[in-house]
């Protein structure tokens, strides 16, 4: 007989310095940082060998994901999952105190050869600066043989698209799509499940030990897709509606007025929760603010905002 998952799983967030980082987490989204520490990522939910979600509190509090799935995988997953595959989708909030590296994830066409993991993700812009910007794909027109010079000669700008952003814009990065992500963005990121990265410029700045970052020309010019020109983000303020929809993953906003519900039905598959701002109650569970809560197989949820809310759904990812 099919045992169900009790009630949504919370996780506790690992909190990753980078040079780019601030305090913006703590300033914005009320977290309790590490002391003393620019802070760029919070990972909400991730399943790697190098960092482990770990289950908040009841009756498996204090497990890794990793062990949760191996003891109890069909009943947060499905009864067909493979119990060793690694929970696919990683989620992160960034606070980009500082503009990011110009960098690309590698295709699944060259992901093996360069020996990465190819990384489609999605920026949903939760706040950002009144003048804040993205920068993803080339301008149009720009090639490949220009973009090599650029690089040479430290003019990169001149070749990448880059456009301002408000508050409920979202954009599909796909794997082989160049970007960065400019000053004053909070961003909640939903990706696959990978931390390939491959850095092709760096503006001419230095890392949180006073030296140049390591740059991956190289493996950069063979994943970049040349003929990926000025994509533009999707506007979503005032709206409920699907915001990204890939082979990896669908993405789902929806916008609740107090006392409105999101009925959720996991009849045929697990689900993430992600609460940008706002609060929702089911049952005896409450979401915390900016939280990512899984929401196992097998299970309906009538998920009632207690205050104005914007959460986005993430399924179609197993």
């Amino acid at each position: 007989m099919f045992n169900r998952m009790a009630g949504p799983i919370s996780l506790k967030p690992i909190y990753q310095e980078r040079v780019w980082g601030g305090r913006g987490l703590h300033e914005k989204l009320g977290r309790d940082l590490p002391k003393g520490k620019v802070i760029g990522e919070s990972w909400e939910c991730v399943d790697r060998p190098e960092a482990q979600s770990v289950v908040v509190d009841g009756p498996h509090a204090g497990k890794t994901i990793r062990l949760l799935i191996e003891q109890h995988g069909s009943e947060i997953m499905g009864p067909d999952y493979d119990t060793s595959r690694p929970f696919p989708i990683l989620v992160k909030w960034l606070d980009c105190k500082e503009r990011l590296s110009l960098q690309v994830h590698p295709p699944g066409s060259v992901a093996d050869e360069l020996k990465g993991e190819p990384k489609t993700e999605n920026w949903f812009i939760a706040q950002c600066d009144p003048d804040s910007h993205l920068v993803v794909g080339l301008k149009n027109g720009a090639t490949r043989e220009q973009f090599e010079a650029a690089l040479k000669d430290n003019t990169l700008e001149d070749c990448v698209h880059r456009f301002p952003v408000q508050p409920g814009d979202s954009i599909l990065v796909e794997s082989g799509r160049i970007h960065a992500i400019d000053g004053g963005n909070l961003i909640l990121e939903i990706q696959q499940n990978s931390d390939t990265t491959y850095r092709v410029y760096d503006w001419g700045r230095v890392g949180l030990d006073g030296k140049p970052r390591d740059m991956h020309i190289e493996e950069s010019l063979k994943s970049i897709d040349f003929n990926d020109f000025e994509p533009s983000a999707l506007r979503t303020a005032g709206q409920s509606l699907t915001v990204a929809e890939a082979k990896e993953f669908r993405i789902r906003k929806f916008e609740l007025n107090a006392g409105e519900s999101l009925p959720v039905d996991t009849s045929n598959e697990p689900m993430l929760l992600h609460v940008v701002s706002g609060t929702l109650k089911s049952g005896d569970f409450t979401s915390a603010p900016s939280s990512t809560t899984i929401l196992p197989y097998g299970q309906t949820f009538n998920l009632a905002a207690t205050e104005p809310s914007i959460v986005l759904i993430t399924d179609r990812f197993i």
